[in-house]
């Protein structure tokens, strides 16, 4: 992302931080910096080595798609054992910095444990999560898009861990085939079509609520079986 030898949490150049147990096992993480306020809810152990780093689309926002899918994933994960964390950018549609966001909430989870991740992010965030996994580099154990968009992910060839890229039929906003353009790109990857569902998949979220606790708990899990 840039040549600042810093680690990325540091780099952010952080004036404040606010950190609070608003229920056990989940915290809200307020991150104060001259270019913006970076918000974190962490689901999980806070020593948790397999994290997931979930964002959400060019608005910004917290709950993620699907009437607020990334609530109840980070409840699901949280009791399986793996950590969460719900990042709400600085400046959203900037995605350098949303980038830089990501991976410094992966940063500050590594600072209790974590050592594996996986990112998810829906729409404009579909690019966050390529970049973020490419940045993460070893560390990452496989990434899922959501109705994601095609600009910015250009060098996901280089990824090389399992990509799993879910789209609506009727997505009104970014077609289906921009998942597929993703897939090419990478020369690999998982593309699963929701029948019905539009941009925000929320007649597919029984589906997602079932599907992705299981495919990260499966990453994680070929990681641990290996090591």
């Amino acid at each position: 992302m840039s040549t600042d030898p810093r680690s990325p949490l540091d780099a952010l150049g952080t004036l404040a931080v606010q950190d609070v147990e608003i229920a056990d096992g989940f915290r809200h993480v307020e991150v104060y910096t001259l270019e913006g306020l970076l918000t974190i809810l962490w689901h999980g152990p806070r020593d948790a080595t397999d994290v997931v780093l979930a964002c959400g689309g060019g608005m910004g926002g917290l709950l993620g798609p699907a009437d607020g899918l990334y609530h109840d994933l980070g409840i699901e994960l949280a009791r399986r054992g793996f950590g969460m964390l719900r990042v709400g950018y600085r400046q959203p549609n900037n995605l350098p910095r949303c980038v830089h966001d990501l991976v410094a909430a992966g940063d500050l989870a590594s600072r209790g444990g974590a050592r594996r991740f996986a990112t998810i992010g829906h729409s404009f965030g579909g690019a966050v999560a390529i970049q973020a996994g490419l940045v993460l580099g070893e560390h990452c154990r496989g990434v899922i898009t959501l109705a994601t968009q095609s600009a910015g992910c250009e060098d996901v060839g280089a990824l090389g861990v399992p990509l799993l890229l879910l789209h609506g039929t009727d997505d009104e906003i970014l077609p289906a085939e921009a998942s597929g353009v993703v897939q090419m790109l990478a020369g690999g990857g998982e593309v699963v079509l929701l029948p019905g569902a539009g941009h925000l998949l929320r007649e597919a979220a029984d589906d997602l609520r079932a599907r992705l606790p299981a495919w990260i708990g499966d990453r994680f899990a070929a990681e641990t079986s290996s090591s």
